[in-house]
């Protein structure tokens, strides 16, 4: 492994390397594999003023809770089991930030253009739905050839950084998921100019296709950055087969308001707030 980088570190440091007014880019699905611990570094941070692009879940619903939004590119926000994220939801009741909403396939073919540098690919997701009604920015373009066929031209989702959460990766930035699904990770990571990696367990790069199939070497390393070891990393989320999604918190945190949840969970670093979660745990019992 000569001549390789040794690419690790604390995720507040990740929070120190980004900048108020970046567009950053957040992996997972929904409510699923979400890099929460380097969402939770960023809010313990004074960043803001932020384009934030994802799937959205949680982290776009503590984002928002906590007024670091500027504007938002998404399908949607949800927390699944609960269908629409209740903190975005009154975000966006109060005007708190601008929203871009395209479909799930613009999405994906947006980040295909970002991570080939390309300005746009055409599509035909879009047409014909009130996507294109409630983004007039978006333009329309014709095919050169004989078939003279219309599209969308989806536009590149570029990031100035891109956070994903893995369940393994090595010291040098290449990572493994081991569930049922990528969910983009490695979209997110060659869309972006720099790229960190959440995972729950750091191992030697030989262990990564040791017990599982080679094409669960999601991340390469030369589109990673920094990678950081964060167990129980994408709690609430889920990190299959690692752990499931922590209903039971996902419900408080839900139904709970704002200052309230944030005092409690959130007002230290990520040893306290996974100190916390586990002593919420223990009084339900």
């Amino acid at each position: 492994m000569s001549g390789q980088t040794d690419k690790t570190l604390p995720a507040d440091e990740v929070a120190s390397r980004l900048r108020s007014g970046m567009t950053i880019g957040i992996g997972g699905w929904g409510s699923r594999r979400k890099p929460m611990a380097l969402v939770r570094a960023l809010l313990r941070s004074e960043i803001t003023d932020l384009t934030v692009i994802s799937y959205g879940g949680p982290d776009v619903g503590l984002l928002a809770a906590a007024g670091r939004i500027r504007r938002l590119v998404t399908a949607f926000v949800t927390l699944d089991s609960i269908t629409l994220e209740p903190h975005y939801r009154a975000a966006r009741q109060n005007a708190a930030f601008e929203l871009t909403e395209i479909d799930e396939a613009m999405f994906m073919w947006g980040l295909h253009a970002a991570a080939n540098r390309l300005p746009f690919l055409p599509v035909r997701a879009a047409l014909g739905s009130d996507v294109m009604r409630v983004n007039p920015q978006l333009r329309k373009v014709t095919s050169p050839y004989e078939d003279g066929e219309e599209f969308v031209a989806a536009p590149a989702l570029r990031m100035d950084a891109a956070l994903v959460h893995m369940n393994r990766a090595d010291r040098f930035g290449n990572g493994q998921y081991l569930g049922p699904d990528p969910y983009f990770d490695d979209l997110f990571c060659e869309a972006a100019d720099t790229a960190y990696v959440s995972c729950e367990q750091l191992v030697d790069t030989a262990e990564l296709t040791k017990d599982a199939a080679p094409q669960t070497l999601l991340l390469k390393r030369h589109a990673v950055t920094g990678v950081c070891e964060t167990p129980n990393g994408a709690h609430f989320t889920s990190c299959a087969p690692d752990y499931g999604r922590d209903e039971a918190f996902q419900k408080l945190y839900a139904s709970t308001p704002w200052p309230e949840f944030a005092a409690r969970f959130l007002s230290g670093d990520e040893k306290a707030y996974q100190s916390a979660v586990q002593a919420w745990h223990e009084e339900q019992q």
